[in-house]
C-alpha cells in the first residue's frame, strides 16, 4: 500500500473512487475548467496589484510634490512662511486628508495637525505606514519625514483610510468574480464533458449496432466540427461494408462458378476410372481433368493477384515511364489474335505517354480490354486501340463494335466474377475488369465503361507526368497473359 494510503487512509478511499469512475470526457472538462479558472485567478491577481500599486504610487507622488512645494516656501520665506503655508492648506483640506507636523530642534511641536512625532518614524528616505487616532478614531497614514536646516524637521503625509477602503473593496470585487468566473468555467466545463459525452455515446452507438451486424448504421452529421470525426467514421464504414458485400460476392462466385469445373473434373476421373477400357480413353479423361483443374488454379492466381494490387504490394516497380513502346508490343501481340477472327486492330497512340507507375501491369490491363474486345467482336469489324492526354490525364481507350452491356450491367461490370448476359456462354470467369480496375486504382487512376452503340468503349484513365529531362529508351515488354 503506497505511503500516502497509510497517512491519510480516508483520502486515498476518495481518491479510489474517483479514479475508478474517471472517463475521457470528465478529465478533458476538468482540465478545461481548471486552466479556466487558474486563467482566470492570474488574470484578476494581476489587475489587483497593478490597480493596489497605482494608488500607491499616487499617494507618494502627491506627499514628494507637497513636500517640494513647502521646501520651496522655506527657502523663499523661512520658518515664518513655511508655517504659514501649511496652515492654509490645513485650512484648504476639505476632505481631511493631509497630515502635516513641524519640530523644532528640539523636537517641540511648531505646526501642523498631528500632535506628536511618531516613534516609528526614523528615517528620511522612505515612506512608513502608521496608524493614528484623529477624531477619536483610527486611521491608517502614510508618513515620509524631511530634514530641513537648522535642525528643523517636516513630517508630510496623507491619511490613506480612503485608499484601504477601495483597496478592501477591489478585494473582495476580484474574489466574488473569480469565484461567479470560476463558476462559470465549472459550468462550461461540464457542458463541454455534455459534448464529449455526446460525440462518444455517437460514436460508441453506432460501432455497437455494427458490432451486432448491422453494418448500414452510421453516425449522424450535425452541422458542426463533429462531422469531421463523423464523416471519417462513415467513410471508413463504407469502405468496410463495400469490402465485406466484395468478400461475399468472391465467396458466393466462388461456391457457384469453381463447383462446375471440379464437380466435372471429378465426374470424369470417376468415370474413366469406371469405364475406361484403353490407356488412351483414360490419358484423354486426365488431360480433360486437368484442364478443368488449370482453370480453377488461373482463377485462384488472378484472385491472388488482384488481392496483391489492391493492397499496393507492386508500388515497388513504380517508376516514369513512356507507355507507347509498351502499348504498340500488347497491339503487336494482340493483332494476330484478330487477324485470326476476322477482326482489325487499329492502333492511334501519341509519340509519348508518361506516368509514373508499373508498366507491364498497365500493359497487362490493356491486354485484358483487347482480350474481352475480341472476344465479344463480331468478323469483320473495327477494334480501336487509342490514348490522348487531356487535362493531366491519360485518357486509353480500347473500342470494340460487339453487343455492348446493359445501362444496369455497366456500374458491375468491374465486380469481381460479374458476367454479363451477353457472355454467359463464352469462356472466362469474370475477372479481367476487376483486375484492370484493381490496376487503375493502384495507379490513382479509375476505369470507365460506356456504350458506343454499337459496342462497348473502355477507358483507362491514368494520372499524367511530365517527360525526364533525358528521355531513355525502354526495352520491349512482354505482357502477362489476359485475365479472361
Amino acid at each position: 500500500m503506497p505511503p500516502l494510503a497509510v497517512r491519510f487512509p480516508r483520502l486515498w478511499i476518495w481518491w479510489r473512487r474517483v479514479w475508478r469512475f474517471r472517463s475521457a470526457g470528465l478529465s478533458f472538462s476538468l482540465a478545461y475548467g481548471l486552466v479556466f479558472a487558474v486563467s482566470a485567478a492570474l488574470f484578476l491577481s494581476l489587475l489587483w496589484w497593478h490597480t493596489n500599486g497605482l494608488l500607491e504610487r499616487q499617494v507618494d507622488q502627491a506627499v514628494e510634490a507637497d513636500a517640494r512645494n513647502l521646501g520651496d516656501h522655506w527657502v523663499q520665506d523661512g520658518l515664518p512662511g513655511l508655517v504659514r503655508t501649511i496652515q492654509d492648506r490645513l485650512d484648504l483640506d476639505v476632505e481631511d486628508q493631509s497630515l502635516y507636523l513641524l519640530v523644532g530642534p528640539e523636537g517641540e511641536f511648531i505646526s501642523g495637525n498631528m500632535p506628536a512625532w511618531p516613534s516609528s518614524v526614523q528615517r528620511n528616505d522612505r515612506f512608513y505606514p502608521v496608524r493614528i487616532i484623529r477624531a477619536g478614531s483610527k486611521a491608517v497614514a502614510e508618513l515620509h519625514a524631511y530634514v530641513l536646516p537648522g535642525g528643523y524637521r517636516l513630517l508630510v503625509g496623507r491619511d490613506v483610510r480612503g485608499r484601504d477602503l477601495l483597496r478592501h473593496l477591489l478585494t473582495e470585487t476580484f474574489l466574488w468574480a473569480w469565484v461567479m468566473v470560476t463558476a462559470l468555467a465549472i459550468g462550461g466545463a461540464w457542458v463541454v464533458r455534455g459534448i464529449f459525452r455526446r460525440i462518444l455515446t455517437s460514436i460508441a452507438r453506432t460501432t455497437s449496432a455494427i458490432a451486432r451486424g448491422d453494418i448500414r448504421q452510421r453516425m449522424p452529421i450535425v452541422g458542426n466540427e463533429v462531422d469531421l470525426v463523423a464523416g471519417t467514421v462513415n467513410d471508413m464504414l463504407d469502405r468496410i461494408q463495400r469490402l465485406m458485400e466484395g468478400v461475399k460476392q468472391v465467396s458466393n462466385a466462388i461456391a457457384h462458378d469453381l463447383r462446375t469445373p471440379i464437380t466435372r473434373a471429378r465426374a470424369r476421373l470417376e468415370d474413366a476410372s469406371l469405364h475406361a477400357k484403353t490407356d488412351e480413353e483414360l490419358h484423354h479423361a486426365i488431360d480433360r481433368a486437368v484442364a478443368d483443374l488449370d482453370h480453377v488454379t488461373s482463377v485462384f492466381e488472378a484472385l491472388l493477384r488482384i488481392a496483391q494490387i489492391e493492397a499496393g504490394a507492386r508500388r515497388a516497380a513504380f517508376e516514369t515511364c513512356n507507355l507507347v513502346p509498351p502499348l504498340h508490343d500488347v497491339a503487336e501481340l494482340y493483332e494476330a489474335t484478330a487477324e485470326e477472327r476476322g477482326l482489325h486492330l487499329r492502333v492511334r497512340l501519341p509519340e509519348g505517354l508518361w506516368t509514373h507507375g508499373d508498366a507491364r501491369l498497365i500493359q497487362q490491363s490493356v491486354a485484358n480490354l483487347l482480350d474481352n474486345a475480341i472476344k465479344f467482336s463480331p468478323a469483320d469489324t473495327v477494334i480501336m486501340l487509342e490514348a490522348q492526354i487531356k487535362n493531366e490525364s491519360i485518357l486509353l481507350s480500347v473500342t470494340d463494335q460487339g453487343p455492348g452491356m446493359a445501362e444496369s450491367e455497366l456500374a458491375r461490370a468491374s465486380e469481381r466474377f460479374f458476367r454479363a448476359d451477353t457472355a454467359r456462354n463464352t469462356p472466362g470467369s469474370g475477372l479481367g475488369l476487376s483486375l484492370v480496375q484493381a490496376i487503375a486504382q493502384l495507379h490513382g487512376g479509375r476505369l470507365d465503361l460506356s456504350n458506343g452503340h454499337p459496342g462497348l468503349i473502355a477507358t483507362l484513365v491514368l494520372p499524367s507526368v511530365a517527360p525526364p529531362a533525358a528521355s531513355i529508351t525502354q526495352e520491349s515488354f512482354v505482357p502477362h497473359h489476359a485475365v479472361r
